[in-house]
């Protein structure tokens, strides 16, 4: 089972590690892509910070998040899976998960980026500001950029097993499952039961549940059909129908009323 999460807009402080190693990382065949967002985002921020504010899209308050990129080569790292923090991230607790359950998450978990593409969240990287929407002055579109090299590599990452997407739609941009892989592909939707509305708390919380039973449970569904037996085993209220044609992922639908 591979887990497509998003990653998180506020992120932990660069840890004390070594710096940046970028060979290291996951998923080697998105290097050259890699390279070329951390060449541009370095310069961007340390030429303008007022044009780097801009582009980035962030508010007057965040204006410190642009030191941070400046700084990506030669600042500290931690694991991907401490650097991300927010309601997923809390929900998820990696670091209180059992020794077999955090080797599950080693293995099974990939966070998309806009800068990095996507890690494992054992891949080492330091604090940043760079979401998948920021549209870069040279390289243009991030979720344009990560297309072509996305599609290279994602299809043997997902391997022959099940794909839960649990990607925002920013991330969805940089790589959708075709064909055989999309068949075995499951996007979630979490819905708040009475309104039947999505509501972003309640989506990003219940994920993290969600992969946090899975992981703790040890499940292996092999398809999004067995995908809905186990979560509903699991206590989860989960309407589903097999998609019209063949190629085309599953769209599940978990309903909760509260967030315990």
């Amino acid at each position: 089972m591979l887990v497509l999460l998003p990653p998180s807009e506020g992120k932990a402080a660069s840890g004390r590690g070594a710096p940046l190693k970028p060979e290291s990382l996951s998923l080697p065949g998105l290097a050259g892509a890699r390279a070329a967002v951390l060449d541009e985002l370095v310069e961007l921020c340390a030429a303008d910070e007022d044009k780097a504010r801009e582009v980035l899209g962030l508010s007057e308050g965040l204006r410190g998040e642009i030191a941070k990129n400046v700084e990506l080569r030669t600042a500290g790292t931690r694991p991907a899976g401490q650097i991300y923090t927010g309601v997923l991230y809390d929900a998820l607790d990696l670091a209180t998960l059992e020794p077999d359950a955090r080797r599950r998450a080693r293995q099974s978990l990939l966070v998309f980026s806009g800068l990095w593409g996507a890690v494992r969240i054992t891949d080492r990287i330091p604090s940043y500001r760079c979401s998948m929407g920021v549209k870069l002055p040279g390289l243009g579109a991030l979720a344009a950029h990560w297309r072509e090299p996305m599609a290279s590599v994602l299809p043997e990452a997902a391997g022959d097993g099940l794909v839960l997407d649990l990607r925002s739609s920013a991330y969805v941009a940089a790589w959708k499952p075709k064909g055989e892989v999309a068949g075995r592909t499951a996007t979630v939707r979490v819905l708040h039961a009475p309104t039947r509305k999505v509501v972003s708390h309640f989506n990003k919380a219940t994920k993290g549940r969600l992969v946090r039973d899975l992981l703790t449970a040890g499940a292996k569904p092999t398809g999004p059909a067995e995908l809905v037996e186990v979560l509903r085993d699991l206590g989860y209220v989960v309407e589903a129908e097999a998609p019209a044609q063949a190629g085309q992922p599953w769209a599940l639908d978990v309903l909760v009323t509260q967030i315990h």
